[in-house]
């Protein structure tokens, strides 16, 4: 198993609290809506960052976190070669997300506790 985990960037034109609304309540719904792509996701989540919530000063330059589970690399990259996906979710993530600036990374989970 494998997770993509991704740190987002919204749109300038958005504020935080309206990123994180439209992220929440139209993007989630259309990615499980698309059957193409989301039977290859096991898992889905979305980390939403708190208000007033940066500890100890630190300034964090990203928005959210968004967590996808796959069975494998190979998996991962079907699912975002899907059709539908370039379609319906891809465009939408251009609505919300300033793509030149998230970072993505593939990993291995390995639970210590």
């Amino acid at each position: 198993m494998v997770k993509l985990i991704v740190n987002l960037v919204r749109k300038p034109t958005l504020s935080r609290a309206e990123f994180s609304v439209y992220w929440r309540e139209h993007h989630a719904p259309l990615v499980i809506s698309v059957n193409e792509f989301s039977r290859h996701v096991r898992k889905y989540v979305q980390n939403h960052i708190l208000p007033d919530s940066t500890p100890a000063g630190a300034e964090g330059t990203f928005d959210g976190v968004a967590e996808l589970w796959f069975d494998g690399k190979e998996a991962m990259a079907t699912a975002f070669e899907e059709p539908l996906y370039l379609k319906i979710i891809r465009p939408d993530e251009l609505k919300f997300l300033n793509l030149d600036q998230c970072v993505a990374m593939v990993t291995e989970e390995i639970s210590m506790a």
